[in-house]
């Protein structure tokens, strides 16, 4: 959360000449709602099991930079789905996370004592990130255009 992955990712497309797409933003324009609205109204099994489907789908259909929600690789089959693909970690401590978000409580998984939660999400999300990527990105101290540049070059893909 806060990576900055919408922002990366647009950045890689257009390096790339291929088109972008995150798959948050096909969840909330299939809703009607946002991903917070989501949360609260159905829960978070029902909101993940939404993301397994939009993911499926984008992983089907998206040629280009997709973008994953943080708790997309929670799910097996969607980490099974992603191991064809090059997927690239953003990563980041707690301190960057702060400053960039602010830990705010418009993200519904951390509305109660923020730092320790992202933490603990971390603790528990790291190794599935780690085991889905192709490449590990810091993020930390650097601008979008850095990070994009980091991922290119981790993947060893070369702009158009």
């Amino acid at each position: 959360m806060g990576v900055g992955k919408s922002t990366v990712g647009e950045l890689l497309a257009g390096r790339l000449g291929v088109p972008y797409r995150d798959t948050d933003d096909d969840i909330v324009a299939a809703a009607g709602r946002t991903i917070a609205e989501i949360f609260v109204d159905d829960g978070e099994a029902a909101f993940r099991a939404i993301e397994k489907r939009a993911v499926r789908t984008a992983l089907a259909e998206h040629t280009g930079v997709l973008a994953l929600g943080g708790g997309a690789i929670l799910d097996a089959d969607t980490r099974a789905l992603l191991s064809g693909h090059r997927v690239v970690y953003l990563s980041m401590d707690v301190e960057e996370a702060v400053r960039r978000t602010g830990l705010n409580a418009a993200r519904p998984l951390l509305a109660v004592n923020p730092r320790r939660q992202w933490r603990e999400l971390m603790e528990a999300r790291r190794h599935l990130y780690e085991e889905v990527a192709s490449a590990v990105v810091a993020t930390d101290g650097r601008t979008p255009e850095e990070v994009s540049q980091a991922a290119l070059d981790a993947l060893e893909l070369k702009e158009v």
